[in-house]
């Protein structure tokens, strides 16, 4: 059963289910349990809930309710799902997603009281047996993300068409046990890609007749990079649209002799390399498998070699609270992906390989920079978007999901950083800086 709504957008047959909204008893109750948990989050953040036409005072978070019953019963009947999926059916709107969203995620631990915290395993979803991302099922993962359109990624990213964050010029902040980038101080996007390659590339230490083992592909830049200084590259991914255009770009390049590109699982790779490196695929390896993940790259690095790789982390204590959850990134944006924390790379690191982590680069603020970025040229590009045969669902769900990333970092509830990698036998000296 079904709450008819004459208001709301027609569904379509790409998005079966999403216009069925929760109904019966245990709906109703959730959301009240949901109304009155907007109302204490609201007080306490300052968030303005409104009504369409009201009018809103600017810089002040402000999150407009056009179905409130719908939306009040998504909240309450799935959390934050129904949240993102309350925005893709227009049940909620906001005049500055951004500014509500990093309200919001600022306070993203305590949003929820602790004692429903506490029950969390009794109402939280849990992901989906299908989503593990085991050897035989994580190709379907990558797929449902990477393969959408190539041509669609090409409109919202820069000319290096790398979906990772950029290093931004800045100030650096030395600690004691590592680097933290400052606040960005420039806003050339493409020179900001090629800084986070180039960096990665030095803390691998990859020079001429270096062996490099790429875990990602993406569209082929690091390895271009990499081909560049002289070394040989063999790059893996398992999304067939990235390879092909990878390919085209190495190609264009004059590269293809010192790269290949497989389409190949990590696990699969066999050889010995002198440097290996990984941009944001960790984050699509699952918590299950991050053991695996390093004893494999363990295994392939050659004596003196070094590992970099580029990771989107959050704080350890939310890690362990929300393992094994399904959140709305899970369902629609990318499958099995889960965000490690630092602590868990050296404890994996240190129980399962030789491995140690020799140095660390976080620089949260600059991915916060690089989705900014990102969502303006996504937005710019709806006529376009169309075109590809992406409807105004996609485009909502799209633009949510730029702008709660963005959120995440702008905020410092999430952070990105580079990780350096060496066996703990073997002299660490001569990292990059």
């Amino acid at each position: 059963m079904t709450i008819a709504d004459s208001t709301r957008p027609s569904a379509t047959d790409g998005w079966p289910g999403l216009y069925d909204v929760p109904s019966g008893p245990r709906a109703r109750i959730a959301a009240g349990v949901s109304r009155r948990l907007l109302r204490t989050i609201a007080d306490r953040l300052g968030v303005v809930v409104a009504q369409p036409g009201e009018p809103h005072a600017p810089g002040v978070p402000t999150l407009v309710l056009r179905r409130p019953e719908e939306f009040f019963r998504r909240v309450g009947d799935d959390g934050l799902i129904g949240f993102g999926e309350a925005w893709m059916t227009q049940a909620w709107d906001s005049p500055d997603l951004h500014l509500l969203l990093d309200t919001m995620a600022r306070e993203m631990a305590t949003l929820v009281p602790e004692p429903l915290q506490r029950l969390r395993r009794f109402w939280a979803a849990q992901m989906p047996h299908l989503h593990r991302n085991s050897a035989d099922q994580t190709r379907d993962n990558i797929s449902a993300h990477y393969d959408l359109s190539n041509d669609l990624f090409a409109e919202f990213l820069d000319p290096t068409m790398s979906y990772s964050s950029g290093l931004f010029t800045c100030d650096v902040d030395a600690h004691s046990d590592h680097w933290t980038a400052g606040v960005p101080t420039s806003d050339d996007l493409e020179q900001a890609q090629i800084r986070k390659i180039d960096r990665l590339l030095d803390q691998a230490g990859v020079t001429a007749g270096s062996r490099v083992l790429e875990i990602g592909t993406g569209w082929g830049e690091l390895a271009i990079r990499a081909a560049a200084r002289g070394a040989t590259v063999h790059s893996v991914t398992l999304s067939s649209e990235q390879l092909a255009l990878a390919n085209e770009r190495i190609a264009l390049a004059g590269f293809s002799e010192a790269v290949e590109v497989s389409l190949l699982d990590y696990r699969a790779v066999s050889g010995s390399y002198d440097a290996v490196v990984s941009v944001e695929m960790i984050e699509a390896v699952g918590e299950e498998f991050w053991p695996t993940y390093f004893e494999k790259i363990d295994s392939l690095l050659a004596p003196g070699g070094r590992v970099a790789i580029q990771a989107i982390t959050m704080p350890h204590d939310r890690m362990l609270a929300t393992r094994g959850g399904f959140t709305w990134i899970n369902k629609y944006i990318f499958p099995g992906g889960f965000l490690p924390s630092v602590e868990a790379i050296e404890q994996v690191t240190s129980e399962h390989t030789s491995l140690r982590v020799v140095d660390r680069l976080a620089f949260g603020q600059h991915y916060a920079e690089t989705l900014r970025q990102w969502d303006h040229a996504f937005q710019a590009a709806s006529e376009r978007t169309r075109e590809l045969g992406f409807d105004e669902v996609f485009e909502r769900m799209w633009h949510f999901y730029l702008v709660y990333s963005q959120a995440g970092f702008s905020s410092g509830y999430l952070d990105v950083q580079q990780v350096t990698l060496a066996r703990s036998d073997e002299p660490t000296s001569g990292a990059g800086r």
